[in-house]
């Protein structure tokens, strides 16, 4: 038997995957595009099937790089979007595209949620808020507006959750899709019935719920010829992509934080105590007895992604990058709302949208760029307001993701928070940490801190303090252009018609 872990990771726009050797580290990588489908404003849905192909190729081609075969691989664990949903009958079959955890569609079942049960109540009994994120909503719009696809359902589950029955055909859980769902009470480590009742979906549906390293299953023929992997290898129960990402950086202690300038813009700091939030999300750590606080803005790099291929789309983002780097801070009177998928956290509004305020004449595209940046920055200090409003010092902060490449995001983030910034260095992301919680499942790490040997830290991000200067009167508009707008937003929905 091999020395090898398989970590896979089921991203917004892209399937990954690592090998990692318990002394050599990462061995081999890698990746396969995913493409987010969005049929109407709002809307966010993936095709689960492209995931699973996505899977195989990215599997062979590890084992194919490494010159190793599916016998040298003694475990795998799976990460992934949270909580996306995947709906599957009796015979496992999809039942439709994903929904994915940023789809803003069910506002008016978020209304409805909240006018029949006390919001705060949920928010202490969950550590959830009810929002565009939840998961009792969507189902309630699925319920409403394709009743034939909720008459067929067998299954509900998450994005990794799916992956993890393909190469096993067993149904799991993983506890941070739960919690994340709203439907999962907190305190007694359990669905919750009134919820679920609430949802009008059966707790059959959703079946036991895991801790991320609890072997789930082993993976089976079809899998093992789809993968190239031995039948039989252990797949764990695995984790959310956010929390394996963050504890992959090392984000352990309470402290830690963590910022992900991905295609969706993550914010994370490590608790040694669960803090509820109605404006954050609360997530179990895949150590045990730690938790992460946590905010996600549904659109952040997916904000530049369509910035380029609407524009610039034969052009790389480095160039993007070295033509903006001439326009200064503030880009000369421009702020961004980055609501362009409506937003999560912090401000739980599935009808904001996308804002370019303050242009003129003299500006041109560049400027624009840079207010995409900056506006995605200001978003992340936006949270960041609410941790220190809980008396949560920050005593360290790292930064990963694709967007960790760009030299001028990291700056910006780093001159708009005020705060340096420690890059993680050819950081693989969710799939470094799926592939250790796999290790930490059969035996083959005995301690969570023997991560450690597997991060390095490439480069410092200094902050600007006079462009922070700058940075700090633009946020308060950023601040009040959204408070002056968001009675605005439902107007604007009522006047398109939209569902």
């Amino acid at each position: 038997m091999g020395d090898f872990l398989l970590g896979i990771d089921i991203g917004t726009t892209s399937t990954k995957a690592i090998l990692l050797h318990g002394e050599k580290g990462i061995v081999a990588d890698s990746e396969a595009p995913a493409h987010l489908i969005s049929r109407k404003a709002g809307w966010a849905e993936e095709n689960p099937e492209e995931w699973w192909h996505n899977v195989g190729k990215v599997t062979k081609e590890c084992l194919q790089k490494t010159g190793i075969s599916g016998e040298n691989i003694e475990a795998v664990g799976v990460s992934g979007m949270v909580p996306t949903i995947i709906l599957v009958n009796e015979k496992g079959e999809l039942l439709r595209l994903s929904i994915q955890q940023n789809d803003a569609r069910s506002f008016e079942e978020i209304k409805e949620f909240k006018d029949r049960v006390d919001e705060n109540e949920i928010l202490k009994k969950t550590g959830s808020p009810i929002s565009q994120q939840s998961v009792g909503p969507k189902l309630l719009w699925l319920r409403r507006y394709e009743p034939e696809v909720m008459k067929s359902i067998a299954h509900i589950m998450g994005s990794y959750d799916y992956i993890v029955y393909k190469l096993t055909g067993s149904f799991s859980c993983e506890r941070n899709w739960a919690l994340e769902s709203g439907l999962f009470d907190l305190y007694k480590d359990d669905w919750d019935n009134d919820l679920l009742s609430l949802s009008q979906i059966e707790r059959s549906f959703l079946g036991k719920v895991y801790w991320p390293s609890d072997v789930v299953g082993e993976v089976n023929s079809q899998a093992a010829e789809h993968t190239g992997l031995k039948k039989g290898t252990a797949v764990v129960a695995g984790s959310a992509d956010h929390i394996a990402s963050a504890f992959s950086a090392g984000v352990k202690n309470q402290g830690d934080l963590l910022i992900k300038l991905g295609g969706a813009g993550d914010i994370l700091y490590a608790l040694d105590r669960p803090i509820v939030d109605s404006r954050l999300f609360l997530d179990y750590h895949v150590i045990p007895s730690k938790f992460l606080i946590n905010g996600c803005m549904a659109a952040s790099g997916s904000i530049i992604k369509w910035f380029k291929n609407n524009f610039f789309s034969q052009n790389e983002y480095s160039y993007l990058d070295k033509e903006v780097m001439t326009i200064p801070s503030g880009s000369e009177g421009l702020i961004l709302l980055p609501y362009f998928l409506g937003e999560k956290t912090p401000i739980n509004d599935p009808l904001a949208r996308g804002v370019i305020f303050g242009l003129n004449l003299s500006h041109s595209w560049k400027h624009i760029y840079r207010a995409i940046l900056e506006g995605i920055s200001f978003g992340f200090k936006h949270h960041i307001a609410v941790l220190q409003e809980h008396d949560l010092p920050i005593k360290k902060t790292r930064v990963t993701n694709g967007g960790a490449r760009s030299i001028l995001w990291k700056q910006i983030t780093s001159d708009i928070l005020g705060i340096q910034l420690e890059e993680v260095a050819n950081h693989p992301g969710s799939s470094l940490g799926a592939a250790f919680i796999a290790g930490m499942g059969i035996g083959k790490f005995k301690e969570w801190n023997e991560i450690e040997r597997f991060i390095k830290i490439s480069s410092i991000i200094i902050p600007n303090m006079e462009a922070n200067k700058q940075y700090q009167e633009l946020y308060l508009i950023y601040r009040a252009l959204y408070e002056s707008l968001k009675d605005k937003f439902p107007m604007l929905q009522k006047a398109i018609g939209g569902k």
